[in-house]
């Protein structure tokens, strides 16, 4: 009965929002966003069947965090997506109060979930890591707790990631000590149902680390060119001169992982993305081989609910698709090739900064090859400045109304920028790095240039590409 009621409501809202989100100049149109209400963490990301599933953490019923859904995307291509079934609803003892974030696998021909159920006591709260599974038409049944609250954690125990290696599945968990540490857990389980805690294998006070947040969410650990990656994000990382500046972080660590044994060494944090909005990465492995990753563009306990989507009916938006690679222990990051699908019309300009035509980038691609000092000012709401020394991103934060700025230091040869109404996703050097953020223009949606710095810009205008 719950769950219907909380349908009802949510199929209100998103009546609600449909009716104004074809006037809001910030709607992407090919980025993945709620039809209503608040989006955040991608969550059981697989190619399953040949298809590609895409879960999120949701909040239909408003543009707030509270008792989360899952929702549910599935595209044959990572570029052309379709709704299914909601998912998961907080209808049950063990996830009353959300069903948060987790992952998905393939258990002998089942897509299976799993992902932690949130339960508020007075004066304190507790977790569960739950099971479900989705049958073919899409519906998802609960089997309920499979993980309890591990002795020496708080009620901060969440986001189980699953994979197979050898004969057993294993599960890394974000989650907080006692002392209030954050910590990675490892778990081992013959089935799905049957788990066993190997022990910590990251966090404050391990493999090297001092104090390092007061809590781990979202781990990922997989493979990747021959060593072991851990994606994570740490919670109370204090913020240096030009890095750690967003309110959480989220980044990896490269090592290597002894399962027997549960011991990950590692070698230095690196942050994932650079730019102002950018967290809770999760990945999968793809039927042909390439290691995939989702983010959300956002950042918890930020500046999100100053966002000027809230007046239409909805909140944040997932990352474009991007592929991974390894290369000297540091991650590149790089457009997914499908997006190519989405390229129209093709223009081409070389010269002075100065003397470069302004752009379209309502939604559009740029590929720039650059030499010298120069900036890009796009629609007036966001500034890139490239110098010898690196680059730098600039805008007015939407709640203080004051300045702020993120940086990459390292000479800047390469850069691929993707736009969509209202993101600037910028991959630099062919990926060594990446800048995702959110922007608000109140100008026309045009880049000008400036400067004596020599480029050569390709743009393509990019094609929508809605949820049906």
């Amino acid at each position: 009965m719950r769950e219907n009621a909380l349908l009802k409501k949510a199929l209100k809202n998103v009546a609600i929002a449909a009716g104004k989100a074809g006037h809001d100049p910030y709607r992407p149109g090919w980025h993945l966003s709620p039809a209503a209400g608040l989006l955040n963490d991608p969550n059981g990301f697989i190619q399953f069947d040949g298809r590609y599933h895409l879960f999120y953490q949701w909040n239909p019923l408003a543009c707030a965090h509270g008792a989360k859904w899952w929702g549910h995307w599935s595209s044959d291509d990572l570029t052309h997506w379709q709704h299914e079934p909601v998912a998961l609803l907080p209808g049950e003892v063990y996830d009353v109060n959300g069903c948060y974030s987790g992952s998905a696998v393939n258990d002998n021909g089942t897509l299976c979930l799993l992902y932690t159920g949130n339960v508020k006591l007075p004066g304190s709260r507790t977790a569960w890591q739950c099971l479900a599974t989705v049958q073919p038409d899409g519906e998802v049944t609960k089997a309920g707790p499979v993980i309890g609250l591990p002795e020496g954690y708080t009620g901060h125990v969440r986001d189980p990631k699953v994979w197979r290696h050898g004969p057993y599945w294993y599960m890394v968990l974000g989650a907080q000590n006692l002392q209030e540490q954050g910590k990675v857990l490892l778990y081992r389980g013959e089935t799905l149902r049957q788990w066993t805690l190997s022990g910590e294998i990251a966090g404050s006070h391990l493999n090297g680390l001092g104090e390092f947040g007061y809590m781990w969410e979202c781990p990922d650990l997989f493979a990747l060119d021959g060593q072991d990656v851990l994606l994570v994000c740490p919670q109370g990382l204090p913020a240096k001169e030009q890095s750690w500046l967003n309110t959480h972080q989220s980044g990896y660590f490269v090592g290597r992982l002894e399962y027997e044994h549960a011991d990950f060494t590692h070698g230095d944090f690196h942050e994932l993305d650079l730019g102002f909005e950018f967290y809770a990465p999760q990945t999968t492995l793809s039927d042909d081989g390439r290691r995939l990753l989702f983010g959300w563009v956002g950042v918890p306990d930020a500046d999100e609910f100053y966002q000027p989507t809230a007046e239409y009916g909805w909140m944040h938006m997932m990352s474009c698709p991007r592929e991974l690679h390894l290369v000297n222990g540091k991650i590149i990051q790089q457009p997914v090739k499908e997006l190519q699908s989405l390229r129209g019309e093709h223009t081409r300009q070389q010269g002075c900064a100065d003397d470069l035509a302004p752009l379209a980038i309502t939604q559009a691609e740029l590929v720039i090859a650059s030499q010298g000092e120069w900036q890009a000012h796009l629609a007036g709401a966001l500034t890139l400045t490239c110098t010898a020394q690196g680059l730098t991103l600039h805008r007015i934060n939407c709640r203080t109304g004051e300045p702020e700025t993120r940086y990459w230091s390292g000479q800047v040869n390469h850069l691929h920028i993707f736009c969509d109404h209202s993101i600037a996703e910028i991959f630099i050097n062919h990926g060594e790095t990446t800048m995702t953020s959110r922007y608000f223009p109140a100008a026309e949606q045009r880049i000008h240039w400036q400067g004596r710095g020599q480029l050569t810009v390709e743009h393509w205008q990019l094609e929508s590409s809605m949820v049906v």
